[in-house]
């Protein structure tokens, strides 16, 4: 792990950072180019994704926040690490969602054809993103006796996201990565040969929940997070997170089955 990439004298350049920003410019050169191809107005569109970068992070921290509120209060001054942690994707997709839908209905932007530049773009950044948690030992996972376990021996990582040191780590952050590139490069080609508007945001919300819904069982970091329903077996629990991603599948196979249904009618 590389919590640092670069420093200069008081500049210190994080590699966690650095990979959002690489995330965010990769989805940004995305949509502009597809918005290009698919006649729609790129300058704003590029303005409400910039916008809605801002409000999903919000979202994020807010949800993790809401969802691991016991520990937070327990430790308040761990309430300093929920400003430098990612938060919760879900949370994070969730407001940024509702206020893209706000944005489109505002300046006249047709919403299911824009969605579905968006959701490749989503997938793209999210995989670096992803990277950049790795480096920084964020969203860690349980111990593991695999033989693909990491062992993250940094201890100013440690003292920023609580990462274990030491002790091999399901690398989370890399099934992830791993799992949302090849949802990007899935979506992509849905995008190319889609038949109606909004197949593929429909499919880019079923396959984030069902890749977050597995990962999750191997996530350790927040030992606190809320969970519906407990068991010493992992696979027979569910938390907070794993909720939302069982609402999303319904709500992505839900909005697939009425727009398939719209477009035949």
């Amino acid at each position: 792990m590389f919590p640092i990439i670069l420093k200069i004298g008081p500049i210190t350049i994080h590699t966690y950072g650095l990979m959002m920003a690489v995330g965010v410019a990769c989805a940004l050169l995305f949509l502009f180019v597809q918005s290009k191809k698919q006649n729609l107005p790129s300058s704003k569109i590029i303005d409400m994704a910039f916008y809605t970068i801002i409000v999903s992070l919000i979202g994020a921290k807010l949800i993790l926040l809401v969802g691991n509120f016991s520990y937070y209060m327990r430790y308040w001054r761990e309430l300093l690490s929920l400003a430098r942690s990612g938060g919760v994707f879900q949370g994070g997709l969730t407001f940024g969602i509702i206020f893209a839908l706000w944005y489109f209905r505002r300046h006249k932007i047709p919403t299911l054809k824009t969605t579905d530049i968006f959701a490749p773009a989503l997938a793209l950044g999210h995989g670096f993103g992803r990277i950049g948690c790795f480096s920084a030992g964020c969203c860690y996972g349980t111990e593991s006796s695999l033989p693909w376990g990491v062992i993250f021996n940094n201890k100013y990582a440690s003292d920023l996201t609580g990462v274990p040191l030491g002790i091999p780590l399901h690398p989370t952050q890399l099934y992830e990565s791993a799992l949302n590139f090849l949802n990007f490069f899935v979506l992509f080609i849905i995008l190319k040969k889609k038949k109606f508007d909004g197949q593929v945001f429909s499919f880019y919300i079923i396959n984030y929940s069902i890749i977050r819904y597995i990962v999750e069982f191997y996530r350790g970091d927040h030992p606190d997070k809320a969970f519906l329903f407990r068991n010493p077996s992992p696979y027979l629990s569910l938390s907070l997170p794993q909720l939302f991603c069982i609402l999303g599948l319904i709500a992505g196979v839900i909005l697939l089955l009425i727009l398939r249904k719209r477009k035949s009618a």
